[in-house]
């Protein structure tokens, strides 16, 4: 992963991802740097004709999310890291990995 990318190139990344397999990889890339994803969880919504993904995810150890989130500009839901994705228009996602 390039250091130089800013956070929004990183969540452009995720954004190209057309299913919920392809948006769990490019996820655990992006955190990679961060540290491992030790869980993850992807829900879908849609909303007239805007879709998104909400990623909810822990890594290995609180130090690593707030880097994460700091580097991101992502929040926390509960215990877990939120990240929301922008998807592009098209067939339904499958709702959960």
């Amino acid at each position: 992963m390039n250091p130089a990318r800013t956070p929004a190139d990183r969540l452009k990344a995720l954004a190209g991802c057309c299913d919920t397999v392809s948006l769990k990889s490019v996820v655990c890339e992006v955190c990679a740097e961060f540290g491992k994803v030790t869980r993850i969880d992807i829900l879908t919504i849609a909303e007239a004709k805007k879709r998104q993904a909400l990623c909810f995810l822990r890594l290995e150890s609180e130090a690593q999310e707030r880097r994460l989130m700091t580097s991101l500009g992502v929040a926390r839901f509960g215990n877990d890291v939120l990240v929301v994705v922008d998807l592009p228009s098209g067939p339904y996602m499958s709702a959960t990995v």
